[in-house]
């Protein structure tokens, strides 16, 4: 357990800042099953739009350090690999 004064200040910054990369991690989710449920239903505008919501949302969460630089890219990668075999 924390002795120190900064050791639980420290405790207390952790706590906070795993709340707010859980609710980005969350919304990040949330819009690649809104993405993958629109190439599931074969909708090609659908899944655009949701490519298109998903892409910003994906790295912005690599900015913030939730997600790895390089497992943003690669995902949007894949994402849009899917999305061109829709549209083909």
């Amino acid at each position: 357990m924390a002795n120190t004064p900064s050791a639980k200040k420290a405790v207390r910054k952790i706590a906070a800042r795993t709340e707010v990369n859980k609710a980005r991690r969350s919304r990040v989710r949330t819009f690649l099953r809104k993405f993958e449920d629109a190439v599931a239903s074969g909708d090609k505008t659908a899944a655009q739009a949701a490519f298109k919501v998903a892409e910003p949302e994906m790295m912005r969460a690599a900015s913030k350090g939730v997600v790895h630089k390089n497992t943003a890219s690669r995902k949007i990668s894949r994402l849009a690999k899917r999305l061109k075999t829709l549209t083909a």
